[in-house]
């Protein structure tokens, strides 16, 4: 009697594979999330306030931080294309403003420029960070949780009617500087 070879059919310790399966060159995508594990928008928006109300309107859950060069959104929904959507939403309402939206997927970063609600393209990672506000930094990084960042506004405690009110405090100081 002759034992079966692992080369063999029918070994006893490896299951039968079959002829048609194949095997990607790529299996860093397997069993990891697709989701990036944060996304932020960066835009030229004032202040943390008038982003925050501006994104309740849109529909769109963000933490709302404050720069020294305009605030940040950082998005509560990554799920599939919910950044990209967010960036679409929110550009169309600062029209004739164009934001970027960061992504980070392990240690990639993705940055896309949007403007009235169009996706303009992907802008090289290292160009948009290099005039980027620490916060940023610290937060792409991991160096620095949202909550320990001063002067956060979180869309989520701001109603519609309190987030047009904002907006349109924020409008008349506007006019009353232009006079």
């Amino acid at each position: 009697m002759t034992a079966a070879t692992p080369d063999q059919p029918g070994h006893p310790d490896l299951p039968q594979v079959p002829d048609d399966i194949e095997i990607p060159d790529d299996l860093s995508g397997l069993g990891a999330s697709q989701d990036p594990e944060i996304a932020v928008l960066i835009t030229q928006v004032a202040t943390a306030e008038p982003l925050a109300a501006a994104c309740v309107l849109a529909d769109v859950e963000v933490d709302a931080v404050p720069t020294p060069v305009g605030a940040l959104a950082v998005l509560r929904d990554r799920s599939g294309d919910a950044p990209e959507r967010a960036a679409a939403t929110v550009s169309q309402l600062v029209a004739g403003v164009p934001l970027i939206l960061v992504t980070r997927h392990g240690e990639q970063l993705t940055c896309r420029r949007f403007a009235d609600g169009a996706d303009d393209g992907e802008l090289p990672a290292g160009l948009v960070l290099g005039g980027a506000p620490e916060a940023l930094e610290d937060l792409l990084t991991g160096h620095v949780a949202l909550a320990d960042l001063p002067g956060v506004v979180p869309s989520s405690g701001i109603g519609r009617l309190k987030a047009v009110r904002m907006l349109s405090q924020v409008a008349r100081k506007g006019r009353k500087k232009k006079r």
